[in-house]
């Protein structure tokens, strides 16, 4: 009985960490800015920053994967952590970009309707998989294994999806 009110303790804590993670993020870029913070700290950088700390991620979770099929269950853990961290500096170098500078970069390119279908879905799904990834991590952390693989199922390729789209935007945006 203890163990479930542990569990659905930190379901909570995870849910509501979600909530307030991508609404603070959306008011980030959706919302006014106090006077003078645009321009204030140079962030030209931090896309750049952002592409590479996701094509870590991505090869993090390949790597991940690869350990779990092979029973390599404490390095995968391990590298789980990694890309979890990359995934958590990313969203903190995310957030100081747009705080920083006013509202989204806009498209150019002549590819409009594929580069906002994937924005899209990447949107979509970046908020998806903050609770996902985390509740995955938690069941994995407290060796639920059968409730970490079913969830894991959804949630790794929702995240390399996340990964890699975040990657493609940033080659349709600056390259």
């Amino acid at each position: 009985m203890l163990a479930v009110r542990s569990d659905q303790f930190w379901l909570r804590i995870i849910y509501i960490l979600s909530g307030v993670l991508a609404a603070a993020v959306a008011f980030l870029i959706l919302g006014p800015r106090p006077s003078g913070m645009e321009g204030a700290m140079d962030v030209s950088a931090l896309p750049t920053v952002n592409a590479i700390l996701n094509s870590i991620t991505t090869v993090l979770l390949v790597v991940a994967y690869l350990l779990i099929r092979r029973k390599k269950i404490e390095l995968h853990k391990k590298i789980m952590l990694a890309a979890f961290g990359t995934s958590a500096l990313f969203l903190v170098t995310y957030v100081i970009y747009h705080w920083f500078k006013s509202g989204p970069t806009l498209y150019t390119g002549e590819w409009s309707s594929l580069y906002f279908f994937i924005l899209f879905t990447h949107i979509v799904l970046a908020a998806v998989i903050l609770p996902l990834a985390m509740v995955t991590l938690y069941r994995g952390w407290t060796m639920n294994v059968r409730k970490h693989r079913k969830i894991a199922k959804i949630a790794l390729p929702l995240w390399l999806y996340v990964s890699v789209t975040g990657i493609l935007v940033y080659v349709m945006l600056y390259l």
